[in-house]
């Protein structure tokens, strides 16, 4: 396990005390261990019905904080988060990455970035987020139903990635940070210089990064998994008393390698390009060129009453496919999404009532410029609208609910070839009435109970209703079906909290029903050779599950931290090779032991003396910690048609410390060092699509393994100018 968690006084929140203890300049007593707790609650939350205390937040949210963040090696976004409970990753080598939440994922995870959310063409596969994770300062997960602030396709919750606040008044600061990793050779940099003179405001940032391909002790370097990544953000803007206006522009570039897991007949080696060495960063064939650009006009104006806000997002998202020549992509989309957001959030007022209003909604154009094709040209506009209510009973309970309506029209383009009709011209309209309503007790000063109970809804997607080609992700001919209904989810969450000076616990459960599930099924007819054939088609599912931890403390440096999470998921009425959802993820328990070696904040001597001390040290917030990731046998598995096979059990060991470097009392920079999967363990992740791909006729093994061991070293220079 990568991070520390604290366990909040709130339905599954995870954090750490070390983003909070970092900056404190005083020391505490032991004692302060269990305010620190209660301070956290204090912490605002943006994704639930606007600008919301964690303790007033009915629905289940996890924060990731800034430190965490630093503190965790990754490859990509979602591969840091993926380690908080509830929370995983459907992965395809080392730079793709998809949320899932609970058990679903692709377009049923909504991710928001730069305030916007993020659209590049997340119902295929191999397709990634498309955001540089330097520019993320910390994340909030909501799990559950957030249709009611979001739209269509928050089902199964909500991954908000949030930039950098800007700086006070007057203040200049640059960053560096570096990072290296043994495995597979990644090389990372980002560079970041952001101010504030008077009100105007600035931040640019310069991210490369690049890996050669990973290695592990069974299929030695996996061919096709290197990757080069370059991104860059600019953002203008104007802090003011009425309010702030800024400007946001981002560029990502991504080249992955594409693994396709073929092995020599006689010798079962991964076959590659010819010339092809496992430690080269060069990209080869086949790769895909991804390209997403981003300009976000984010507005909010004070009133007396409240706070009006206004973002305006314009997006391209540009794909594109080399299977045979470096020079001729063959598969081509091209993607353009504008998104609104208008709402208003009033102050509170009444004795507790606090209202929030709003309308927003997105319109999409794809195209295909490729010689291939697998869904048609199409267009999609949607709008949403909303309110919410928010009522405070004193310091003991809080209530909350809203409802939405949305209406989505999708338009799918004729697409006539020589053979016949590839694609029929066709529309769709779509529409659906979405709410939630939940309660907090706070019963006393160590026990929470949380409630809530929330409909979902989510359109399908084009790949569901049109498909008609080959899917090169996921290697067999897909049919779309354009009588495909809306799905309708109804959750129900409860949650008892427990937090006390050396004890703190927690118990979310969950309970998802689904209507019209969208899911593939294996049909006989072969219409491209070579690929089996999947067509779309739809049932009623259910989801329950739950996620445990507590964070044992009985000293300020040490800290006992395990998490447990669960997932079964099951469509109903169904055969016994079919009932159960296919990419469901693995049981998975998760425990830390870290030790606190130097942390003045801790110390129990006299702030003077503290003061003293931290000057004549070179080191402060140095930390070493032992984690295990444990992830059960899934055996619950879709088995037909050979689309699933079980996972066995295993565990990995990681070590990891971490200090702040510093001069004079005053920090010069941060170093990282970790060591995951430190045994150098062979392993197939449950939601890995390598593990489907060809067998070893040698070895008998199918699939190719996740990364081995693995070492990074990380280093984050702050400059206050």
């Amino acid at each position: 396990m990568k991070s520390r968690y604290i366990i909040l006084p709130l339905l599954c929140i995870c954090t750490t005390v070390a983003a909070q203890t970092s900056n404190h300049k005083h020391a505490e007593d032991s004692t302060d261990v269990f305010f620190r707790h209660l301070q956290l609650n204090e912490l605002t939350v943006t994704g639930v019905t606007g600008d919301t205390k964690l303790k007033h937040a009915t629905t289940p949210v996890s924060i990731v904080s800034p430190q965490v963040l630093r503190a965790t090696a990754s490859t990509n976004i979602i591969d840091a988060i993926a380690h908080q409970p509830g929370v995983s990753q459907l992965t395809t080598g080392g730079s793709i990455s998809k949320p899932i939440i609970r058990g679903l994922g692709y377009n049923r995870v909504v991710v928001m970035s730069e305030g916007v959310r993020q659209e590049g063409q997340q119902w295929g596969d191999e397709h990634g987020i498309e955001v540089d994770g330097s520019s993320v300062n910390s994340v909030e997960i909501l799990k559950g139903p957030a249709s009611l602030m979001y739209g269509s396709d928050a089902m199964a919750g909500v991954v908000i990635l949030h930039a950098q606040p800007t700086l006070a008044e007057g203040e200049m600061r640059a960053n560096v940070s570096s990072e290296y990793q043994t495995n597979n050779g990644l090389f990372h940099y980002s560079l970041q210089m952001a101010g504030n003179q008077k009100g105007f405001v600035w931040d640019a940032r310069f991210s490369d990064k690049m890996a050669h391909a990973y290695k592990n002790k069974y299929d030695g370097y996996v061919p096709g998994s290197q990757f080069r990544e370059r991104a860059g953000r600019l953002m203008l803007g104007l802090n003011k008393s009425w309010g702030h206006s800024r400007l946001t522009w981002t560029a990502y570039h991504l080249t992955p390698s594409i693994t396709e897991g073929e092995r020599d007949p006689e010798t079962g080696e991964l076959e590659h390009e010819e010339g092809w060495k496992g430690c080269q960063y060069s990209e080869s064939l086949p790769f895909q060129q991804v390209k997403h650009y981003k300009l976000v006009w984010d507005n909010s104006l004070n009133l007396s009453s409240g706070y009006l806000k206004a973002i305006i997002g314009y997006q391209q998202n540009r794909r594109q496919e080399f299977e045979e020549s470096a020079d001729e992509y063959e598969l081509f989309f091209k993607l353009h999404t504008l998104t609104y957001d208008l709402r208003y959030v009033t102050n509170e007022f009444g004795n507790g009532w606090k209202l929030s209003t709003g309308i927003g909604g997105m319109y999409q154009k794809s195209g295909n410029e490729g010689e291939e094709y697998l869904i048609p040209d199409y267009r999609l506009f949607d709008f949403g609208i909303y309110a919410t209510a928010t009522k405070n009973f004193g310091d003991h309970w809080t209530l909350n609910g809203g409802l939405r309506y949305d209406h989505r029209r999708l338009h799918g383009y004729e697409l006539i070839e020589e053979e016949g009709i590839r694609f029929t011209d066709f529309t769709r309209h779509f529409n659906g009435l979405t709410g939630s309503i939940g309660a907090v007790c706070n019963i006393n000063e160590h026990f929470n109970l949380r409630l809530n109970l929330a409909r979902g809804f989510r359109t399908p997607n084009m790949s569901e209703l049109d498909s008609n080609g080959v899917h090169e992700g996921s290697l067999r001919y897909e049919i779309g079906n354009q009588q495909l209904k809306a799905e309708y989810s109804l959750q129900a969450d409860l949650g008892l909290d427990f937090t006390s000076q050396y004890v703190s616990a927690q118990l979310a459960l969950f309970a998802n029903r689904i209507d019209n599930y969208i899911f593939t099924h294996r049909v006989a007819e072969e219409i491209e050779e070579g690929y089996l054939t999947y067509a779309y088609t739809q049932g009623d599912a259910r989801l329950l599950g739950f996620e445990a931890g507590m964070d044992f403390h009985p000293v300020h440096s040490v800290h006992f931290s395990n998490t447990f999470s669960y997932v079964d998921a099951q469509l109903l009425h169904a055969d016994a090779n079919t009932k159960y959802l296919p990419f469901t993820p693995a049981p998975r328990w998760t425990s830390e032991l870290k030790w606190e070696l130097l942390h003045h904040s801790h110390s129990t001597v006299n702030h003077h003396h503290t003061a003293n001390a931290s000057h004549r040290t070179l080191l402060n917030n140095l930390y070493i910690a032992a984690g295990l990731n444990c992830y059960l046998k899934q055996n619950n598995i879709y088995s037909a048609d050979d689309t699933e096979t079980p996972t066995p059990r295993y565990a990995l060991l990681s070590l990891s410390a971490g200090t702040d470097i510093q001069v004079h009392g005053k920090k010069i920079a941060e170093l990282y060092i970790t060591a995951d999967n430190l045994l150098n363990k062979a392993y197939q992740n449950h939601l890995s699509r390598l593990k489907y791909t060809d067998e070893n006729v040698v070895t008998g093994r199918r699939g190719v393994y996740n990364m081995g061991r693995n070492i990074i070293f990380k280093i984050v220079v702050p400059i206050k100018i």
